[in-house]
């Protein structure tokens, strides 16, 4: 009796799977902002020494991933963006998966991700995603690229920078604080909402009005107060 050949797995030595953490987070630094992202602040988002940083750089550099230049900001090449891509595609459809399929809710699923995005075969991702109809956006609102690498994106203005007045749907909220998504999705904030700024107070934060996402009008649903560490975390549809 013939041995079947074993279905192609996509297993990564933990260098491999280090490598594509800090191509990821490079890539979501700029993925809401223009700023690029130096060492430091890499080395404080990632929580590790900025000399293991340094040395990361350089190995990537070198791999053709990422521009690295001494005291200078760090940029990821084309390739690197590509594979930066295929790290956040495999990390945003498991989250959309786990929350769709599996009963989480979204202020639980960034760990699991984490661990999942590197040990699932290229064949589960795919059934995942034909499971999912093709999703493109996650549960907070970041996209989704595609198997070939394309993002879906829109305009969008972080709340702490709206203006009293305006208005827009929540594109996407951030998810580095799981306590500020259960207090959000508790007053009925997640993407999709449509929001309306009512006051704001730099350090106080804002009184918004919420609304349902098919209302067209903000105008009559209930007042909630956002922190400023929300201000920081929600953005909205740009005003046209």
């Amino acid at each position: 009796m013939s041995i079947p050949e074993p279905v192609a797995r996509r297993t990564q030595p933990n260098a491999d799977s280090a490598a594509e953490d800090y191509l990821k987070t490079i890539y979501h630094h700029t993925e809401w902002q223009s700023a690029p992202v130096t060492p430091s602040v890499l080395a404080a988002t990632m929580g590790v020494a900025p000399s293991s940083v340094t040395e990361m750089a350089k190995k990537l550099s070198t791999a053709g991933l990422v521009n690295y230049e001494p005291y200078k900001p760090l940029t990821l090449t084309p390739e690197g963006t590509a594979r930066a891509r295929g790290v956040i595609r495999r990390h945003r459809l498991i989250e959309t998966w786990l929350v769709d399929e599996m009963g989480y809710d979204w202020h639980e699923v960034h760990d699991e991700a984490e661990v999942l995005e590197h040990s699932i075969s290229d064949r589960l991702l795919d059934a995942i995603d034909s499971r999912l109809g093709h999703p493109t956006r996650d549960p907070h609102g970041d996209p989704i690229p595609s198997a070939d690498g394309t993002v879906e994106s829109s305009p969008a203005l972080l709340l702490s920078q709206a203006a009293v007045g305006t208005s827009g749907m929540v594109v996407r909220i951030s998810d580095r604080d799981p306590s500020l998504l259960l207090s959000l999705a508790a007053a009925g904030i997640r993407p999709s909402t449509t929001l309306s700024v009512v006051s704001r107070d730099a350090s106080a934060g804002f009184i918004v009005r919420v609304a349902g996402a098919s209302d067209s009008d903000a105008g009559g649903g209930p007042l909630v107060p956002v922190s400023a560490s929300g201000g920081s975390s929600i953005w909205i549809s740009a005003p046209a």
